[in-house]
């Protein structure tokens, strides 16, 4: 247990050492809050101009051949105000379009047709939609003339508000869908990058021979889960600043981003519990994996060849997952929340979308923790193995046959 301590202080203050870990970890919480708050200021320095704001939502200049007269300078001056020149053809509209007399250009064929010309259009260019929402109304004002109908009562049947009072008796999985797709994706990235960082750092020790050096006065398991474990303790710090910052500067500026943001910020806090303990047992089981298939290979250039298989597992489960989680409640998903290799992602995504039992929870998570530690021993014995074989690198199942000898 001593060894087991120094290793971990040892390789944890590799990492906090480490200026690129420390300096992206405070650069992703600065540019957390920024992102977060930057739709509140937006808004609130648009509120403050809303008196001097021009009202130009159609365009500066527009020019319009309308030889039926079915949309009037009056309904096109209630969308904003707009300088608006009646040409008497297509082509007349056209020609000022191409020489930017005027900013747009509309041929009105009929109440429900018309041609639309601009001459740059711009990523944010919304005119043509304002002005067929404009034909709408000019559509049905046209119609209540000829019909002999009251516009104004029809407007406001129209904008009769229906009220719905939803009662959810279950859980939303509507609501609940977008934080854990992030979730999926956060612990997904998480286990790939810590993880080939442990299994980087087992091969690089045995690369340059270093590991000769430690083996002699610290166990090799000692060696291995003081790796691991200081991984995870480094996860936790970083996420946890991270989560401090975005959830901090989500509920300061909630007044200003209303529902922008819920859909991901407001996750309940049996999800977050559930999260937190799953991912961290998936972080571990993994991260021993990793940590084994480093100790397999002598150069840093077999590494990739080596992890592949932790890659392509986490890869299949990953996919699997998202391409499950419309259907929380069924048989895939509830086979992938009690496989130790999944469950760090299905079980949450179960809990967050779908209906699951207070023992299936806690059989899931017994499952998975005790598949960690006898996965660390695993790891342990196949590190402990071929610690001191180089050349090639050792296959998988060499690496566990080994185990009976």
């Amino acid at each position: 247990m001593k060894n087991l301590f120094r290793v971990f202080c040892f390789e944890s203050g590799n990492y906090f050492k480490s200026k690129s870990y420390m300096l992206s970890t405070i650069l992703i919480c600065v540019l957390a809050i920024v992102v977060i708050s930057l739709p509140g200021l937006l808004k609130g320095s648009s509120d403050k101009g809303e008196g001097e704001k021009a009202d130009n939502v159609i365009a500066e200049t527009i020019a319009i051949c309308d030889p039926s007269n079915i949309v009037s300078d009056e309904l096109i001056s209630s969308y904003g105000k707009a300088e608006i020149k009646r040409l008497p053809s297509a082509d007349e509209v056209k020609a000022a379009v191409e020489s930017e007399e005027t900013a747009a250009g509309f041929v009105i064929h009929s109440t429900h047709e018309y041609d639309y010309y601009v001459y740059n259009k711009s990523i944010m260019e919304d005119t043509q939609e304002i002005f067929s929402e404009l034909m709408s109304t000019a559509a049905k004002m046209k119609y209540c003339e000829e019909h002999q109908l009251n516009y104004d009562e029809m407007v406001k049947l129209d904008e009769k508000n229906i009220v719905c009072h939803e009662k959810i008796l279950g859980k939303d999985s509507t609501s609940n869908y977008w934080y854990s797709y992030v979730l999926v994706i956060l612990v997904f990235m998480v286990i790939v990058m810590y993880g080939m960082m442990i299994a980087t750092s087992v091969a690089n020790e045995k690369s340059n021979r270093t590991v000769e050096l430690l083996v002699t006065s610290t166990p090799s398991s000692s060696l291995l889960f003081g790796k691991v474990f200081a991984g995870a303790a480094a996860i936790l710090f970083q996420l946890g600043l991270i989560f401090t910052s975005l959830l901090g500067a989500y509920h300061f500026n909630k007044d200003t981003l209303g529902d922008m943001l819920g859909v991901i910020f407001d996750i309940p806090t049996d999800v977050l519990v559930t999260f937190a303990v799953f991912g961290l047992g998936g972080f571990l089981i993994y991260a021993f994996m990793y940590g084994a298939l480093g100790g397999l290979v002598s150069k840093i250039e077999d590494l990739n060849k080596s992890a592949g298989t932790a890659q392509m597992l986490v890869m299949i489960i990953y996919f699997l997952v998202l391409f499950q989680m419309q259907e929380p409640d069924g048989i895939i998903m509830k086979v992938l929340s009690f496989l130790p290799v999944s469950s760090y992602s299905a079980m949450f995504i179960r809990i967050a979308m779908g209906t699951v039992a207070t023992w299936e929870i806690i059989l899931s998570a017994v499952i998975l923790y005790a598949s960690v530690i006898g996965m660390g021993f695993i790891a342990a014995k196949m590190f402990r193995n071929s610690t001191l074989r180089y050349g090639n690198p050792i296959k998988i199942t060499n690496a566990l046959k080994s185990f009976s000898k």
